[in-house]
């Protein structure tokens, strides 16, 4: 399984990335060591979407804190870039596609990333992982 985020990149060019304690999603509290992972730099922070693709070379669970009673499970992650995007991808390439039934990889992506804005690990499938590819 692939993974993407979408979070605060200070460096959009860097050649690794780290993320504290990220929300996880649809699956995003399963990435580990190893897991191919697409950055978007948060359009909320003031980044552009989809900037590049990498593998996670470290991801730790963060312990739920006592006595909260619901509580979002929360990942750091670090990242090294393998591919930089060579075209745009982010919330106003995806906007229009509100269908959340009609099985498109880009439906997925614009369902799980922005239909709830937050910044977030999410889990993706094989055709939203292949659909992400064609961007770099």
């Amino acid at each position: 399984m692939a993974f993407a985020i979408k979070a605060e990149v200070c460096d959009p060019r860097g050649k690794t990335f780290a993320f504290t304690a990220q929300k996880t999603m649809y699956g995003g509290k399963d990435i580990a060591q190893g897991d191919i992972v697409f950055v978007f730099a948060s359009e909320n922070e003031g980044g552009q979407g989809l900037i590049a693709r990498g593998v996670a070379t470290s991801a730790e669970a963060v312990a739920k804190t006592r006595g909260v009673a619901r509580q979002t499970p929360r990942v750091s992650l670090s990242i090294r870039r393998t591919a930089v995007a060579k075209r745009p991808l982010g919330r106003s390439e995806l906007k229009h596609l509100t269908d959340w039934n009609d099985g498109q990889p880009g439906t997925e992506l614009n369902f799980k990333f922005y239909r709830q804005a937050t910044n977030k690990i999410v889990g993706i499938s094989d055709e939203a992982a292949a659909f992400l590819s064609e961007f770099f």
